[in-house]
């Protein structure tokens, strides 16, 4: 597309320097106006449809968030409050790099007399030696669990 340049000039010699503002302002919009009227009449034939925009109008925006994966659950024992140690992994050359040494959490199904059924945890060995001696429901009360929900 070829872009014209003018510049205008007032006829009379003695007009206000706003008037010439006001022409090259004149010009930059009959410009403008007919490099809108060139693209309007390259698209003349074109028909331009919404009917195809209003189908999801009728869609709701904002869905529910429905994560596809469960979500990770944390390395910590619910009933004895055990979590990961932070230590030094340290190579033959003695070079030292963080890593965790994690709590050896186990799934367990475990008798719970009072419910007079299974209860599937999620629990370390330590936590599940002292249910052995302390018993389900005593651990659980002490941690603060409520066993009737799982």
């Amino acid at each position: 597309m070829a872009t014209l340049i003018a510049t205008v000039r007032p006829m009379a010699v003695g007009l206000p320097a706003k008037s010439q503002f006001s022409n090259r302002f004149s010009m930059k919009s009959s410009r403008m106006d007919s490099e809108l009227g060139f693209i309007t009449s390259q698209l003349s034939g074109i028909k331009i449809s919404t009917t195809q925009f209003q189908t999801f109008a009728s869609i709701p925006i904002s869905a529910p968030f429905r994560p596809s994966l469960q979500p990770v659950a944390r390395r910590i024992c619910p009933f004895t409050g055990k979590k990961s140690n932070k230590a030094n992994k340290v190579s033959h050359s003695n070079h030292k790099t963080k890593r965790l040494q994690f709590v050896n959490l186990q799934y367990k199904r475990v008798w719970w007399e009072a419910g007079k059924r299974y209860v599937k945890l999620r629990l370390s060995t330590k936590a599940l030696k002292t249910i052995e001696k302390n018993g389900l429901d005593a651990v659980a009360k002490k941690a603060g669990i409520d066993l009737s929900k799982k």
